[in-house]
């Protein structure tokens, strides 16, 4: 395990500049230099994410998108826009339980030769001291007193049937014992479930169980992925002042994971020109851009922003790591977030403004919000929020080394983002969580 000062000196490596000279500034006398912030008009990381999470709900909108029929094949993980209403009584005719015999009246019965099957049609009433074989889940007989289950029943030498006397006093049955009968789990037209349900591989089933073949959904957020820089590779190692593109291939499945259908993703060179062209072709509901949010010489955001007469709803956030993080409103409706290209700085920026506002589009429910102890104390930015990478373990936090804004090392291997108030945290120290998607629903569940 790494020591504590050690760990300590490493966190402050893993600051960018700006970060690592806020905390060490110092005035002659001891006290914590306090200049202007350079980010002043930034936007508090909480009221950020409120921001972004009404943000679809202007204009006296609902916010979601327009509700659509969807077949239940396509439905998983999207949210219920109508009740889920039985269209039929479940079970819809009485079935048996248990494979066994059907039996009407007092035993000992007298079997009939051809049994009952699930699937097959009805068959004739069964009169007292008769029984017939039976499979779970099939059709009960007109008349049938009870379902003897297969083990609790033996037949004579004379084929007829007896109750085992383990199960109970010889001959008798309970009346209606193993039949599930018509209506027992619902009646048509009962609600099963209310609007605003998430779409679970069991809801799914429940659906078709009620018979239906589409379910009345809000549609996932369409989200085009920009990816700025002409620095960047699609492969291979990086060389000549190059570097892997790593965002092209993280982005897409992570917005996938919130609730989004990826319909582009493309590499844009680093001209305005080229970036209000792609963004005026777009008519995805969302468009994630990484990169060019500042004010250096390639940074094109703003300006095309500007070009479009999109409205700026949050211009910078006071986070780290992605302070140059933004979201914006075009003239139609739909919204753009900027997305710094630092890549931890990217996901930031991806927890903060996508993932609330994607959630309002998508009508899904908000996470709980929970805390755990962190192990060990964490650097703290004098201004800023700072959300750093954390293992699970037990009923804590590990603060994880490699929280960089240009590093994956640890996120790559985190459960969570830790929430980390200016000035810090102490060992022990309560801190909310930002679970990540893939710890809190599997993958399987979460990249549909």
């Amino acid at each position: 395990m790494t020591p504590r000062a050690a760990r300590a000196d490493k966190n402050a490596d893993d600051l960018d500049v700006e970060e690592a000279l806020a905390l060490v500034r110092k005035h002659p006398g001891g006290t914590t230099d306090t200049p202007r912030h350079p980010h002043h008009d930034a936007t508090a990381w909480p009221d950020a994410r409120a921001i972004a999470e009404r943000a679809p709900r202007h204009g006296g909108r609902t916010g979601c998108l327009t509700p659509v029929a969807v077949p239940l094949a396509s439905a998983l993980g999207l949210t219920l826009a109508a009740p889920l209403t039985a269209l039929t009584d479940l079970p819809s005719f009485d079935t048996s339980a248990m494979d066994g015999w059907a039996v009407s009246g007092p035993g000992p019965w007298s079997v009939r030769d051809e049994g009952v099957l699930a699937g097959h049609t009805a068959h004739a009433p069964l009169t007292d001291g008769e029984a017939v074989r039976i499979a779970t889940g099939a059709r009960i007989p007109p008349d049938t007193t009870a379902v003897l289950r297969s083990e609790h029943g033996r037949t004579d030498d004379k084929g007829r049937l007896h109750v085992t006397a383990a199960a109970r006093p010889p001959h008798t049955v309970t009346h209606g014992q193993d039949i599930r009968p018509r209506g027992q789990e619902c009646r048509s037209g009962d609600q099963l479930l209310p609007v605003g349900t998430p779409v679970t591989p069991p809801v799914l089933g429940m659906a078709a169980a009620a018979g239906y073949d589409t379910l009345t959904a809000v549609p996932r957020p369409r989200a085009d992925v920009f990816v700025l820089g002409d620095e960047l590779l699609g492969e291979g190692l990086p060389h000549d002042g190059l570097i892997r593109d790593a965002l092209g291939p993280l982005l897409p499945p992570w917005l996938r994971a919130l609730g989004a259908e990826v319909t582009a993703v493309r590499r844009i060179g680093d001209t305005e020109q080229a970036l209000y062209e792609a963004i005026t072709a777009s008519d995805a509901d969302v468009v994630v851009t990484t990169g060019g949010t500042a004010a250096g010489p390639v940074d094109h955001v703003h300006p095309a922003l500007r070009r479009i007469g999109a409205e700026l709803l949050v211009d910078g956030v006071k986070v780290r790591p992605g302070h140059p993080m933004l979201l914006a409103r075009t003239q139609d409706g739909r919204h753009l977030v900027g997305l710094p290209g630092n890549p931890l700085a990217a996901v930031s920026g991806l927890l903060t403004l996508a993932e609330p506002l994607l959630r309002t589009l998508a009508a899904r429910p908000a996470p709980e919000p929970y805390t755990l102890p962190l192990r060990d104390g964490v650097q703290g930015h004098p201004h800023d929020t700072r959300l750093v990478p954390v293992a699970l373990h037990g009923d804590r936090a590990l603060p994880l080394l490699y929280n960089g804004p240009a590093m994956l090392r640890g996120i790559a291997a985190a459960d969570a983002l830790a929430i980390v108030p200016p000035g810090g945290a102490r060992p022990g120290q309560e801190t909310e969580l930002l679970d990540l998607p893939w710890t809190s629903g599997g993958i399987g569940v979460c990249f549909t």
